[in-house]
């Protein structure tokens, strides 16, 4: 591998990597950025293609199993921290970013035809809350997650972090004809459930006791206040919900995920 040294923020090599907390600069021009070695690292390993690697020596020195197979191919900076610091305007000390591009999302109808857990997730718009959903998504098993107009980008750089690179593996679409589109995946053989807090619901753990635990699952879920709204709701074959103390009105949105999607695993 060939790594060339950068000493200047203003080195029109590294331009992808300048105003880091600008999320539409980026999107804008087709790419996203991976920060530190693990998601650098699952970055190197997945589907999306590597644009370049900017990182201080030690750092380089934890991706070079990664990073040597690509030969000349993957262009490899290197740079002091203070200068890495300079050049993507903010305090970092992760030591490494990588810039990949976003390339084509998968389609639907091939992520339904392959898959028995889908996690849909309508309106969630929190970085936090979209890459803890798929930090469980990735850890429970879910083939992919399917998201509404108006879900937060599971590239960005805050959500991709929080998901600890798990959107770079886990495969995501987006379904613009939401919530009609869902009739699609009824007709592909997945039952809908709604996660909700709604006391009429059925109990979760009744799934897999007096319920059997349908055999393809999609697992809706809303955001944190507004929950799934009405034509959301009245699209699922079931609602459940996760029993709690009283005094707690509801559940994160990714703790939900990660309970549902914990509990649905016994079918297998």
């Amino acid at each position: 591998m060939r790594v060339e040294p950068v000493e200047s923020l203003d080195d029109p090599r590294v331009a992808d990597y300048h105003e880091l907390p600008d999320p539409t600069r980026r999107r804008d021009r087709g790419i996203f950025v991976a920060e530190g070695r693990l998601v650098v690292r699952r970055l190197l390993a997945s589907r999306f293609p590597a644009r370049s690697v900017l990182a201080t020596a030690s750092a380089l020195e934890g991706l070079r199993d990664l990073l040597e197979p690509f030969g000349d191919r993957l262009p490899i900076y290197l740079a002091a921290a203070p200068t890495l610091r300079a050049v993507v305007g903010v305090n970092f000390h992760r030591g490494c970013l990588a810039v990949g591009d976003r390339s084509v999302e998968p389609a639907l109808d091939g992520l339904v035809a392959a898959g028995r857990t889908l996690v849909l997730l309508e309106g969630v718009s929190n970085p936090d809350n979209v890459g803890g959903v798929f930090r469980n998504a990735l850890a429970f098993g879910a083939d992919a997650v399917v998201l509404s107009p108006g879900c937060g980008d599971p590239l960005y750089r805050k959500a991709l972090r929080v998901s600890m690179g798990a959107a770079l593996l886990t495969p995501f679409v987006h379904l613009p004809d939401w919530p009609g589109g869902l009739a699609r995946l009824r007709a592909a053989g997945f039952t809908l459930i709604a996660l909700t807090p709604d006391p009429g619901a059925v109990d979760i753990t009744e799934l897999g006791r007096r319920r059997a635990v349908p055999d393809r699952v999609a697992l809706l879920l809303g955001a944190e206040g507004e929950g799934l709204g009405p034509a959301a709701r009245a699209a699922a074959d079931l609602a459940v919900r996760i029993d709690i103390d009283p005094r707690a009105d509801s559940l994160n949105v990714a703790t939900a995920a990660g309970i549902a999607l914990h509990h649905l695993r016994q079918r297998w």
